[in-house]
């Protein structure tokens, strides 16, 4: 077997879904923007594809065939799922059309796919003036189309907190298009699920207990299962299958994030990959197979008979960045680590070096892990652990 893994060379999952990769008997091929030595010593062959050339890129991964058949493509972030279903669709694999997943990667196409669908979400509208943003009701959220991971995300009250939101915006998309969202009140949840030949199976529900209300919309923990009550879930996963649909995906990983207000269920964002950063480690499948390795199976069409969750209770909390600057040190990591419930630590920024916040930044400091007999045990040991850690940061001239 045969795996072609598109792994940017900032993503935080190599390792992993190289693992997973190995664990299963399946020769690796990474392909990324840049052949760094990291990637390199990953993978049994690197090679270099221009991600803002899917077409050409595409090409350049069927042409591996030479030295063998490709039997599966695999997208690990959300830079290369247009690229990994070009490619799938050249090697006659099993795929997502290209333009479903190029309507995960543009905000507005999305938006444009649910409405269409009359699938439920916020109001929105284009900002083609980030001088004259149009009015969606107060509060709003403007957010850049083509960003991921809350950058550029900025809640806004007014019109001219609004202006100035979108000025910011533009500016952290480097002028790339934007979007102004109605702002949903209520919790939030993710979804991680899994596209089978067009029929959607929910792997998981996260709850997210820290509220989501703005200027900035920084995740932090993630908490599975979710103690929403059965029929919410079962709304929020009905609403989930109704946008896979509407976006015409049909195969491989989905993520999702909606918010529940009051009775009614709408989708914040869909994409066509799993989740991101290093929280797939919080989950495990059947005999305790990982979501990575669920992924692998599905795309090799290797056998997927248990896809329950663990038992017990599972969360991982995304360590903000407090500040910007230049990160000297993390204290009390052993700390952390010794409070009961706690599985894991890792901290993915070196000292000494530069750290953004939110709504600039794109990437975490770290990830804590815990598990538990239940979800509100796993929350209250990554809420002791974060607390325990001591962030020394460098402010930024």
């Amino acid at each position: 077997m045969r795996v072609v893994l598109i792994l940017p060379t900032s993503t935080y999952r190599a390792t992993d879904f190289v693992a997973a990769a190995r664990a299963l008997g399946a020769e690796v091929v990474v392909a990324s923007d840049r052949v760094s030595p990291v990637l390199d010593r990953h993978g049994t062959r690197a090679v270099e594809v221009p991600f803002d050339d899917p077409e050409r890129a595409a090409a350049m991964l069927t042409n591996l065939d030479d030295r063998g058949p490709v039997d599966a493509v695999i997208a690990v972030d959300d830079q290369g799922v247009v690229l990994a279903a070009r490619a799938a669709e050249f090697l006659g694999l099993p795929h997502n059309r290209p333009e479903a997943a190029a309507r995960t990667r543009d905000k507005r196409d999305l938006r444009r796919a649910l409405d269409a669908s009359e699938v439920p979400q916020p109001s929105w509208a284009q900002i083609d003036d980030v001088d004259h943003v149009p009015d969606v009701g107060f509060p709003g959220v403007v957010k850049p189309a083509g960003l991921s991971g809350s950058q550029g995300v900025i809640r806004a009250d007014d019109a001219a907190a609004a202006r100035a939101a979108a000025h910011r915006a533009s500016d952290i998309a480097c002028g790339g298009p934007l979007l102004v969202e109605e702002f949903v009140p209520g919790a939030e949840v993710a979804v991680e699920a899994l596209m089978r030949d067009g029929v959607l199976d929910v792997l998981a529900v996260f709850d997210k207990p820290d509220p989501l209300d703005g200027p900035y919309f920084e995740e932090t923990i993630y908490v599975t299962p979710s103690r929403l009550p059965d029929v919410a879930q079962a709304q929020v996963a009905r609403v989930a299958r109704d946008a896979a649909a509407a976006l015409g995906l049909t195969e491989g990983p989905v993520h999702a994030e909606l918010r529940i207000d009051g009775d009614r269920v709408r989708v914040i964002d869909v994409a066509a990959r799993s989740i991101g950063g290093l929280c797939a480690r919080a989950l495990r499948f059947g005999a305790g197979i990982s979501l990575e390795e669920v992924i692998l199976r599905h795309a090799l069409g290797l056998p997927l008979d248990d896809l329950r969750r663990e038992a017990g209770a599972s969360g991982v909390m995304m360590l903000p960045i407090p500040a910007t600057g230049t990160l000297r040190a993390v204290h009390g990591q052993e700390d952390a680590r010794a409070v009961t419930g706690v599985v894991g630590l890792e901290i993915s920024i070196n000292p000494g070096r530069p750290v953004i916040a939110l709504p600039e930044g794109d990437r975490y400091l770290g990830f804590l892990f815990a598990r538990g007999e239940t979800p509100t045990a796993v929350e209250a040991a990554l809420r002791r652990a974060h607390a325990r850690l001591d962030i020394v940061i460098e402010p930024a001239p």
